[in-house]
């Protein structure tokens, strides 16, 4: 994260009886006057430091501490759609990062769905000019190009219209001049031929995620070997796993180093579902692939040129197609442990460390800007609560 999410803080602070995502036993967190972590210590570590005459002492009495969310796949909030970007409401971006802050995502990728190459470019320019001067709220990351690479067969509700073909060429007149602000691109592996495209993609630092694809697990086992990494909202938008040809998540569940990111908002996969996804790997990250009307009441609302009616945080086309969520990503966290097909520090990690991951960003540890989450389990209510941990000091 870069300074922009970075919060000084008004005295150095050692954060005790901690429990943190990837450490074992209670630990101590130590945080300078920038908010920079300086330190995680199990408890029984003797410090000087605790007699220093400035240091407050916040004892979280087992309460798992975290790092905020990082939102690798949502399309909007607040009533803006991404590929609707333009430079007479980019102000919204601003608002749109405070919500997200306040909902616990401390960076995300604001995802652009197939549209026009007018459209991409349009927004990408935007975005080119809003990252470097981001003062607060959750920190744009990049851009994750959802299209318009995709198996026509596959497409969900991504308008066939504007489908392109896999070729080096394409690619290079979708990104234009933009290419630096580009994190992830999702694309169907099985409509380049050639092989051609994934290592473009590599050489210019962009991270290729499979997905909307009908590729067998052969196809996909050559794109990973090509530098593919990721895979797009498993199980949705690909062949189900069948026991003679694994498909696609077959071959990305049983791959060492390819991460799945996956929706746990009950909907787009069952929770009987994600369990068998849980226990087959560990290389999975939670997006929420939330839609504009993020953040706004149940209503219908419009998504490119049709519209889209969200009922209890799900958005459907008007033929029943399931569009995605408008549920923030740490809902995800919170469902996973409410169901009881997780653990809470697993839980916390697909949103926070693992999505970091993904990305090649550092988790939770020394050098860390302190962006921290308290996570409390109350066992009577059997419910996952979070809060902001370091507001209160700023």
């Amino acid at each position: 994260m870069t300074q922009a999410t970075q919060r000084v803080i008004a005295t150095n602070i050692d954060i005790i009886n901690a429990r943190v995502p990837g450490y074992k036993d209670l630990q101590m967190l130590l945080v300078n006057q920038k908010g920079i972590i300086e330190q995680i210590l199990p408890m029984d570590t003797v410090l000087q430091r605790f007699s220093a005459p400035d240091l407050q002492v916040l004892d979280v009495a087992g309460d798992w501490i975290s790092l905020g969310g990082v939102d690798l796949q949502i399309n909007g909030a607040l009533g803006l759609a991404f590929p609707n970007l333009t430079t007479a409401n980019s102000y919204l971006l601003e608002k749109i990062s405070q919500y997200l802050w306040d909902v616990g995502v401390d960076g995300f990728l604001p995802t652009l769905v197939t549209t026009s190459v007018e459209n991409i470019q349009r927004s990408l320019a935007v975005i080119a000019d809003v990252i470097p001067n981001q003062q607060a709220g959750a920190e744009i990351l990049g851009v994750h190009l959802e299209g318009p690479f995709l198996n026509y067969q596959k497409r969900g509700a991504h308008p066939a219209e504007y489908l392109l073909p896999l070729t080096v060429d394409e690619v290079k007149r979708v990104l234009g001049n933009y290419a630096h602000v580009v994190k992830v691109i999702t694309l169907a592996p099985e409509l380049d031929p050639t092989g051609e495209v994934i290592p473009y993609l590599r050489s210019l630092g962009i991270t290729v995620s499979l997905g909307h694809s009908q590729a067998t697990a052969t196809q996909a086992k050559q794109a990973f070997e090509l530098g593919a990494t990721m895979v797009t909202h498993a199980f949705n938008a690909m062949p189900p796993l069948h026991h003679r040809e694994p498909g696609l998540l077959g071959a990305a569940i049983t791959h060492p180093s390819v991460m799945c990111g996956f929706i746990a908002d009950g909907e787009h996969v069952s929770p009987m579902m994600l369990q068998v996804l849980l226990k087959a790997t560990k290389g999975l990250f939670l997006v929420s692939d939330a839609l504009s009307p993020l953040g706004l009441p149940d209503g219908v609302y419009p998504w490119d040129n049709r519209q889209i009616e969200v009922k209890n945080g799900t958005a459907r086309l008007p033929d029943g197609t399931l569009s995605g969520t408008t549920l923030p990503l740490l809902v995800g966290v919170q469902n996973l442990v409410r169901w009881g097909i997780y653990d809470v520090e697993n839980a916390i990690a697909l949103a926070t460390n693992a999505p970091r991951q993904a990305i090649n960003l550092p988790g939770i540890a020394p050098s860390q800007p302190a962006n921290l989450l308290r996570w409390h389990w109350d066992e009577k209510t059997k419910e996952l609560s979070w809060q902001r941990l370091l507001q209160n000091f700023a």
